[in-house]
């Protein structure tokens, strides 16, 4: 499970996603901006879910990995600022996932780290502080 700043996502062990809270840019993933103050289901087959303040990142059994919500400087990783309501398919390959405030990190299955989003003081580890709506990859690991 995973608490963003005003939402809450939750992993049962059958790999369905749950969502409740505060939905005003879509933060549970279910097309609405409507609050719940119960669990409604985002989907089936995933394995790992992170939440940064605003948006909300998981990674499926098969490694796609999924976002959704606020993509104002790009946390989403689908190469927009576009906000999304339902997950989006971001990539192949990925092992697991973490959300900081408005910037994403991922492990893919071959080792290689990748971040994404806001980069106001260089947390994408990419050597500037230029964001970046699609993931870069982090040299080193």
């Amino acid at each position: 499970m995973a608490a963003g700043d005003l939402h809450t996502v939750a992993l049962k062990t059958d790999g369905t996603l749950w969502a409740w809270g505060f939905n005003g840019y879509g933060q549970l993933g279910n097309g609405t901006t409507t609050d719940s103050h119960v669990p409604v289901q985002v989907g089936t087959g995933f394995a790992f879910v992170a939440a940064g303040a605003y948006h909300t990142v998981a990674v499926n059994t098969d490694g796609t990995l999924w976002a959704w919500v606020m993509n104002t400087v790009g946390q989403i990783g689908d190469g927009t600022t576009t906000d999304a309501l339902v997950p989006v398919q971001v990539g192949t390959s990925f092992a697991s996932v973490a959300a900081g405030y408005l910037h994403t990190l991922a492990l893919k299955t071959d080792g290689t780290l990748w971040t994404w989003g806001w980069n106001y003081t260089g947390q994408l580890g990419n050597g500037t502080a230029v964001l970046s709506s699609s993931p870069l990859r982090v040299g080193g690991w």
